[in-house]
């Protein structure tokens, strides 16, 4: 018989011998992927910066500044985890967040904050820190917005 009559292997047979896989890490266990480091630095000082307007108009616009400066950091939080599809997307514009917010809260040496009322300052705190574990805890992303997959309809 020659080579061109042999039968082949079929390599789409499934291997019954083959050791089972365990399952790729996902979440904060999956491997960074290096192109998404200037995004997570991006996303990262945005955080500063919606925190560093956050202090000051929450304190200024009192209730209503807050709502809105916790509107914003949820935007903020979540978009970074819709646009990265990570855990972290959501983290990390979280930690500039409170990085900034914990910098502001230090004081000047005359005794003077940045921050108006107590009241407005845990509420900002606590409702930020909130917004952030809300976003980054989520299960999962939601579906396209493309019907591509769906039948009967």
């Amino acid at each position: 018989m020659s080579s061109r009559q042999r039968p082949r292997a079929s390599s789409q047979a499934p291997r019954t011998n083959a050791p089972p896989r365990s399952p790729a890490p996902t979440g904060l266990a999956a491997p960074l992927n290096p192109a998404r480091i200037p995004l997570y630095v991006g996303l990262a000082v945005l955080g500063a910066a919606v925190g560093l307007a956050g202090t000051l108009l929450q304190a200024a616009l009192f209730p209503g500044g807050l709502l809105l400066v916790l509107a914003a950091s949820a935007g903020l939080f979540y978009g970074g985890r819709v646009l990265t599809g990570t855990q972290l997307g959501a983290l990390v514009p979280a930690v500039g967040w409170f990085v900034a917010v914990i910098v502001l809260l230090g004081g000047r040496p005359e005794g003077d904050y940045v921050f108006g009322e107590e009241i407005g300052l845990a509420l900002f705190m606590l409702g930020g820190m909130a917004v952030a574990v809300m976003c980054a805890t989520m299960s999962r992303l939601p579906l396209p917005a493309n019907d591509a997959g769906r039948s009967g309809t």
